[in-house]
């Protein structure tokens, strides 16, 4: 596959995020087998995926490990309820020969603000955030995957923006604290940020966070006209690299459900060819995966600081 780093046994991480539209739900007949071996063979490609709108009912993802493989291992949160939770989860997928899970996994829950001598309950992020710690190598490191309100189909709806802004503000507190399982953090996911112009994307970098350079010219919706997906960093170990770090999107659709595929019986039968388009982001998604590579062997810059002191 196009686009994507080789994978090695060590020596780096590919790191990826990718929303797979409501990966569990039933919408044109949900997900068959066809669609399923696609999607394990773009996530086979990757160290470690980020996946949103995983759904209440976790058959597909079930399907889905079974045809990756027994040493690829997932950890996913509990359903969000509520409207705006809208029955979602999210998970991590890794590849356990390279990603090691290394305890810590919980669901971000923001703290009470402050009001004079009381505390009054923050307002919670509408679908629940995932945290969790890995090793890969040398690098250690804490992420977070989230799924952003989308709303008003426009930039820096004013619940998004509180989202990102109230997550990173969270997110970096934590990276700095003493009781932080790693001092590298990590954000990804699906923040539905319109253009790197929005305050939605810029208050990642009023938190401290970084993007790599190569990664604010990526465009992750299908249509390849939005900054929907980002990955953003505070991880003074591989800080000196983010500058110049590999990213992507995988073009799934170069290969599989391309826009000239109109005529395709598998769809034609079912739904008819003026909503091919649509069908098919329910098959695969509307959303491209998103991917960073990391160098993650820090042997010879600690054998030179050894050598020093």
């Amino acid at each position: 596959m196009e686009e994507v780093p080789e994978k090695r046994v060590d020596g780096n991480l590919v790191l990826a995020t990718w929303n797979i539209r409501e990966f569990g739900g039933n919408k044109y007949g949900g997900r068959d087998a066809e669609p399923l071996y696609y999607i394990a063979e773009v996530v086979s490609r990757f160290d470690l995926v980020a996946v949103q709108e995983v759904r209440d009912k976790l058959d597909s993802l079930d399907r889905l490990m079974r045809i990756l493989g027994a040493w690829w291992k997932v950890l996913f949160t509990d359903v969000t309820e509520g409207r705006k939770g809208n029955r979602e989860r999210t998970a991590f997928i890794y590849d356990s020969r390279k990603v090691i899970f290394g305890g810590l996994a919980g669901e971000i829950v923001l703290p009470p603000i402050e009001r004079s001598e009381e505390e009054g309950p923050a307002e919670q992020i509408s679908r629940t955030p995932m945290i969790v710690g890995f090793r890969a190598g040398w690098f250690k490191f804490t992420i977070c995957t989230a799924h952003l309100y989308y709303g008003k189909s426009s930039p820096d709806d004013p619940r998004r923006l509180k989202e990102m802004d109230s997550l990173a503000k969270y997110l970096a507190k934590q990276a700095k604290a003493e009781s932080a399982w790693a001092k590298n953090m990590i954000v990804l996911g699906d923040f539905n940020i319109f253009s790197i112009e929005d305050e939605t994307y810029k208050v990642l970098g009023k938190a401290g966070f970084k993007i790599p350079a190569a990664m604010t010219e990526l465009r992750s919706n299908l249509g390849r006209n939005r900054n929907f997906d980002q990955i953003a960093f505070i991880a003074p170990s591989i800080e000196d690299q983010l500058s110049e770090a590999a990213s992507g999107v995988f073009g799934w659709d170069k290969f599989v459900y391309r826009d000239n595929e109109e005529d395709a019986t598998a769809y034609k039968s079912s739904v008819g060819t003026a909503k091919y388009k649509e069908w098919r982001t329910y098959k695969m998604s509307d959303h491209l995966p998103l991917w960073v590579e990391l160098k993650t062997d820090f042997g010879v810059p600690y054998l030179r600081r050894l050598a020093t002191t």
